[in-house]
């Protein structure tokens, strides 16, 4: 059978590291972690489908009285807290983060549903696969938006508003379509942005004339940077897109380091970051069903314990570390739990997998008692570590893991205080005369 072209699309050649983690089919039963395919699908032109509180949305869907009323959703990992909240809800002084009792004293009438997390990863899973049938990159990000790229899709539905209702068209005539906001530019950032200022069944479209004229009416809010920097934005009196632009370049890495730089770009359109089709591993999958519902966390910590035994065991895993693992527990109340952890260190040894498991399990337990419990290694990574690849003596192989350390230390203290406290000096003038105007602290980023 021939195999079907898409025109316009560009193909790219996967980064080195891509082609060190992705696996190819063997004799010898290692997984499927990744397409076959060296080369990756990008795209220049987006359309950003997004549908606001996707979560909230799958209730609604689920439960349509639930359409009328306020509601709010309680978080996965603080069932004492709100996750998101409905518009009738916000109305009232309901705000994301509060506790239930504040909530509830608000508005008396809240309808508070208690999370689905699996149902919301399925439910947008299925969204991704009917999106593939009209193009074949695609990018989600979060649950509830997802990038298309749509280069070459004219020849075959004609201009961006057409292609656009070709989107909505996969959907039917289902619930989607009347919240879904959909954006079309060039980039990811600017047909997200517009996507944000579309309304629902209304697409809006931004061609590259009209970029900068666009952009530079959006507030800083859509920057995507940190929440410190968007602060410190404010308090300089910087409210727009167009404030940013107007600024050289230096003076915002200077302040704001590798964050700055990303912003002026972004703000004056010099970045353009295409779409870029998603890989889908095979995971390895292990399941436990329990005789009666178990709430017991110690048993529940066994259970986890053996399936990651059971999965190390799988065949299709022979040769490789695991990377990511994924914890799905369907509970007593026809509720869902999720816990997932990302190992910086791939590792094929047990305890070293079940540990942070356990952990996130204690810390944040599920809501009810569990009835069915699944174990999935979602990623991986070749079974010899990179420090014997590369390192040819013991001296390199040591510089290397020192470097490695200080770059995970440098990652979790950015993770921990929402901002970079290591710092690099860098020449911005060094011909100035004045000495503050030579050299630059930059953020240090590994």
């Amino acid at each position: 059978m021939q195999r079907q072209r898409w025109p316009g699309i560009r193909r790219r050649a996967a980064p080195a590291q891509s082609r060190v983690h992705a696996p190819v089919s063997r004799a010898d039963d290692r997984p499927d972690l990744a397409s076959s395919a060296s080369s990756t699908l990008s795209s220049d032109h987006a359309v950003c489908l997004w549908i606001p509180l996707f979560p909230l949305r799958c209730e609604e869907w689920r439960r349509p009285e639930l359409a009328g009323l306020p509601t709010a959703l309680l978080s996965p990992t603080d069932t004492r807290r709100i996750w998101q909240v409905s518009p009738l809800a916000r109305r009232v002084g309901v705000r994301a983060g509060t506790t239930v009792s504040q909530a509830i004293g608000l508005c008396p009438s809240l309808t508070v549903i208690e999370p689905d997390p699996v149902r919301y990863d399925e439910t947008f899973t299925q969204l991704l696969l009917a999106l593939e049938r009209v193009s074949p990159v695609i990018e989600p990000t979060e649950l509830g938006r997802v990038f298309i790229g749509v280069d070459g899709l004219e020849r075959l539905h004609g201009d961006p508003i057409q292609q656009m209702r070709v989107v909505t068209n996969t959907f039917g005539r289902t619930a989607v379509i009347d919240v879904a906001r959909l954006g079309w530019a060039r980039g990811k950032f600017l047909s997200w942005v517009a996507a944000t200022r579309a309304k629902p069944g209304v697409p809006l479209v931004v061609h590259d004339p009209e970029a900068a004229v666009f952009l530079g009416k959006q507030r800083v809010a859509v920057l995507p940077v940190s929440t410190n920097t968007h602060r410190r934005l404010r308090q300089l009196g910087i409210a727009t897109l167009a404030d940013v632009a107007r600024l050289p370049e230096p003076a915002l890495v200077s302040q704001f380091g590798r964050e700055g730089r990303r912003a002026w770009r972004l703000a004056t359109g010099r970045e353009v970051e295409p779409v870029t089709g998603r890989e889908r591993p095979e995971p390895i999958v292990a399941g436990l069903d329990f005789p009666m519902p178990a709430a017991d966390r110690l048993l529940l910590a066994h259970a986890i314990d053996k399936l990651v035994e059971r999965a190390l065991r799988h065949p299709r895993r022979t040769g490789w570390r695991v990377q990511t693992a994924r914890l799905h527990a369907t509970l007593e109340h026809g509720s869902s739990w999720t816990a997932t952890v990302i190992l910086k260190d791939p590792s094929a040894d047990r305890e070293r997998i079940v540990a942070p498991l356990q952990a996130r399990l204690e810390s944040t337990p599920p809501g009810g008692a569990v009835e069915h419990l699944v174990l999935a290694f979602t990623a991986f990574a070749p079974g010899t570590g990179e420090l014997q690849l590369f390192a040819r003596d013991a001296d390199s192989a040591a510089r290397a893991g020192r470097r490695r350390a200080l770059h995970d230390a440098a990652r979790e203290i950015k993770t921990r205080f929402e901002q970079s406290r290591l710092f690099h000096i860098v020449e911005v003038q060094p011909w100035s005369r004045i000495p503050e105007r030579r050299y630059a602290l930059i953020d240090f980023e590994p």
